[in-house]
């Protein structure tokens, strides 16, 4: 159980996520960059980090765009994926879990923009896990750098939730169990595969609201600018979007001695 609860993530995103998910391809991703570069509003070459890159769709199409991208996952497979994926290595690929980015120079105030794509937080068991996720943004971002969390709509996800679903990809039969437990939503995922034999995932994200959310975000020091519901760049609804992303900044350093020595050298 303890597994199950608290280490799902090291297990689910492994070969039979590409599987589950194949429907996520590179056109759809491809739209999306196109909107995230409309609301960034980034220099030319700005340098992106795309946090839980997965298989690198999205990394892939911000660097055909022409930006310099980063992609951190903690899954060695997807992360093999990527790498397949990007034969003239556009993409700087690194494997690691999102609460503990690198140290050093390569990560320390180094990007321009942080992308967190779908619902790839709220992993974990306790908000001060969240937060560390939060600051590690924060810590990789330059001062004004910009950020998009795209997350699920709680509301919207509560109302909406299918308990039970089926479908055959590539002969395989996917079984998919869905429920709220505890302020989470909870997915269990059976695979049969085409030798009979049987794979479980299990995946949890936690639930957040928006004014959860941006306060967790004020505690780091990000700012939230606004809130969209969808790629189509609809404004967010509570009860009706289905997405939540959100799109702020780090706050730009006070250049505090600028006007200090303005004053003494006036007052000599």
């Amino acid at each position: 159980m303890e597994k199950t609860l608290h280490k799902w993530y090291e297990e689910s995103f492994g070969k039979d996520y590409l599987l589950i998910y194949r429907h996520r391809d590179r056109r759809q991703a491809e739209k999306e960059v196109f909107k995230m570069m409309e609301w960034l509003k980034l220099p030319t070459q700005g340098k992106i980090l795309d946090l839980c890159c997965g298989m690198g769709r999205h990394a892939m199409s911000l660097a055909h765009a022409g930006y310099r991208v980063t992609g951190v996952d903690l899954s060695s497979e997807l992360l093999q994926e990527a790498r397949a994926s990007d034969p003239n290595e556009l993409v700087n690929w690194v494997e690691c879990d999102m609460r503990a980015l690198p140290e050093g120079k390569m990560f320390k105030e180094r990007f321009d923009a942080v992308v967190n794509l779908f619902t790839s937080f709220g992993y974990f068991e306790e908000d001060s896990e969240q937060l560390t996720v939060l600051r590690q943004i924060h810590k990789a971002l330059k001062p004004g750098g910009r950020f998009i969390i795209d997350y699920m709509n709680a509301e919207y996800t509560t109302d909406r939730l299918v308990p039970f679903s089926e479908r055959v990809e590539e002969g395989n039969l996917i079984s998919e169990t869905r429920r709220i437990l505890s302020g989470f939503v909870m997915k269990e995922i059976v695979v049969q595969g085409t030798n009979h034999l049987t794979r479980r995932y299990s995946e949890r994200v936690k639930l957040y609201g928006p004014e959860k959310l941006e306060d967790m975000l004020k505690t780091v020091g990000l700012t939230l600018d606004i809130i969209y519901g969808n790629y189509d760049g609809q404004h967010y609804d509570k009860r009706h979007s289905p997405r939540m992303i959100m799109v702020g900044h780090r706050k730009e350093r006070k250049a505090w001695f600028k006007g200090t020595l303005k004053s003494i050298y006036f007052s000599c």
